[in-house]
């Protein structure tokens, strides 16, 4: 693992741009009011709910390839992806590495195959794992953007630590990614045997709509250049109090021999920094969990160059991870983000998206796993109850703004306001819109910018 020299001030930038606006309460400040009959008071409206569908997956499979054919039609039939969304396509398997040119030429029968909706992609095979060109990207990501060296590190020797392309998928509200930012995200289920691919997808359906409470693990290490995120771990237990049981375990002082977690149960989240994590097999981790260790090379398979390979999580029980495939520097921004991707996930999201959305540049990343994991999987509901609007989800942003507004005549009016919390689903209450009202609107931040405000969801 190599350390830029002005690693921090990079660090810093991704802070505030992560962070933004903070606080907030689950509470209402309601403005308007109702009246007596008509159409504003049987006015509803349908919340978005978080978390892709098996329909908007897209099921790759390497043709004539007996695993991949066998790991696809399992796919399918554990979790009832449309028949129409299986993809068959020529690619050597025999090979960890594709080039950048062979790719090209996959990715283009790829996008003409994908069914009309697909929203991201599950690649069935287990080689080849990354692009290879004038710099390196995992297969996943070169999915996701194609093949282009601003991705990646095109002159590694002369500019190792240099930054990529930043996703517009990093931290976004999107549930529609190709419909919203013209990406889809991409995930390698990342198993060598059809009995292990078996054990990844019964992990993923264990874990949906389990909603558990932890427990997670925050590494701070003795490798130093390994533990740059730790700036992100340590505020997150407080953070998350009452909520999720988050654990920061600061063992930066030593001895070596603490820095691995052991012996624990009903593990979540497991974030580290070591080249090989130890005691493994001496965990219990839960359906749905999410680990990774920040290092140079877990995710060039199949050997990870004498590090730890990202697989040897899912061969612990995990069920996604995430690691590079060629020499990322220690910078954070090309690793995932401990407060992004507990947030996105408690928040609805699926595995995929949750960590996708927690890496800032991902293009040398791989991403491995079981894509449609969702262990705070959930139904937010809109209802007319004793007089009044009564609204649930756990899905809104932190610190962001969302508003229930009426329309009558041309002008819109504000009903009530909600503030997201960290941790805290919202059960809002707002008044009934006046009988002249002609339709309500849900508004809060845009699936494609956050910081601007869109229509989320408007009564027919």
């Amino acid at each position: 693992m190599r350390t830029p020299t002005r690693w921090l001030p990079l660090l810093c930038l991704a802070l505030l741009v992560a962070c933004g606006g903070g606080g907030g309460s689950g509470g209402s400040n309601v403005g308007g009011g109702s009246g007596g009959g008509g159409i504003g008071q049987t006015l509803t409206l349908s919340l978005p709910a978080p978390g892709l569908a098996p329909a908007d997956l897209a099921v790759i499979v390497a043709e004539g390839d007996a695993l991949s054919e066998a790991v696809g039609a399992a796919y399918l039939a554990a979790r009832g992806v449309p028949a129409a969304n299986l993809v068959r396509v020529k690619v050597n398997t025999a090979l960890d590495i594709i080039s950048a040119a062979d790719f090209a030429l996959l990715k283009a029968d790829i996008d003409a195959k994908l069914p009309a909706g697909a929203q991201a992609t599950l690649l069935t095979w287990a080689a080849p794992s990354r692009v290879v060109g004038a710099c390196s990207m995992g297969i996943t990501s070169a999915m996701a953007f194609g093949f282009d060296t601003r991705w990646c590190n095109p002159t590694p020797a002369a500019n190792l630590c240099a930054g990529t392309a930043a996703s517009p998928l990093y931290d976004s509200e999107s549930r529609r990614p190709q419909a919203d930012l013209q990406m889809r995200p991409s995930m390698l289920l990342g198993a060598r045997t059809l009995a292990a691919a078996q054990a990844l997808i019964n992990r993923g359906l264990a874990a949906d709509g389990t909603r558990p409470a932890g427990d997670g693990w925050l590494v701070r290490t003795t490798d130093a250049d390994r533990s740059v995120r730790a700036i992100d771990f340590a505020g997150l237990p407080a953070a998350w109090a009452g909520a999720l049981t988050l654990n920061y375990l600061d063992n930066s002082a030593g001895p070596a021999s603490g820095n691995a977690v052991s012996g624990k149960s009903n593990v979540l989240f497991y974030l580290t920094g070591l080249a090989a994590v130890d005691q493994l097999a001496s965990l219990q981790f839960r359906p749905g969990a999410l680990a990774d260790t920040l290092t140079s090379s877990g995710g060039l398979l199949p050997g990870a160059n004498g590090q730890m390979p990202i697989t040897a999580w899912l061969d612990a029980g995990v069920t996604a991870s995430y690691g590079t495939v060629e020499e990322p520097c220690n910078l954070p921004q090309k690793f995932s983000r401990a407060s992004v991707l507990i947030d996105q996930y408690w928040r609805g999201a699926t595995a995929i998206e949750a960590y996708w959305k927690a890496v800032q540049w991902p293009g040398q990343g791989l991403f491995v796993g079981e894509p449609l994991a969702q262990p705070f999987r959930e139904a937010p509901s809109f209802a007319i109850v004793n007089g009044e609007y009564q609204i649930k989800t756990r899905a809104l942003r932190p610190g962001s703004r969302y508003t229930l507004e009426y329309l009558q005549g041309s002008t819109w009016t504000t009903l009530a306001t909600f503030t997201g919390a960290r941790g805290q689903p919202l059960d809002g209450r707002a008044p009934l819109p006046p009988a002249a009202a002609t339709q309500i609107r849900w508004v809060g931040p845009c699936p494609d910018n956050a910081v601007n405000r869109c229509t989320l969801a408007t009564s027919s």
